[in-house]
């Protein structure tokens, strides 16, 4: 079983766009995609990604729209807006080139120096 990290401050918006990019989702379905894309590594507790959806709602990243769930309950089932794919994008691009800063930084050896 994999360890469980905890989600670095400011990247929840990103895990929940990529999540919903990857297919409409309702919001328990969200958290079940981010487990699933992370290898079981990431797990958001639900009191952060109800509040975490109502903002990407309202700066216009996700949309959504009420629909029933596999269960046949009522559900709210959200998608990427246009400004959220590219917001996506674009965050997408700052954390891969971090990753890459990052991963110099912590291969480079004293005799390198």
């Amino acid at each position: 079983m994999a360890d469980h990290a905890a989600v670095l401050p400011g990247t929840l918006d990103l895990l929940i766009l990529k999540a919903v990019s990857l297919g409409r989702l309702h919001g328990y379905g969200v958290l079940l995609r981010i487990e699933q894309i992370s290898g079981g590594a990431l797990q958001i507790q639900q009191g952060a990604l109800y509040p975490a959806l109502y903002r990407l709602e309202h700066q216009g990243l996700i949309d959504s729209e009420w629909g029933t769930s596999d269960n046949n309950r009522r559900a709210k089932y959200y998608h990427l807006t246009v400004a959220g794919r590219r917001r996506l994008g674009e965050e997408t691009a700052s954390w891969q080139h971090l990753a890459q800063a990052m991963a110099r930084a912590l291969a480079v050896t004293p005799q390198e120096v």
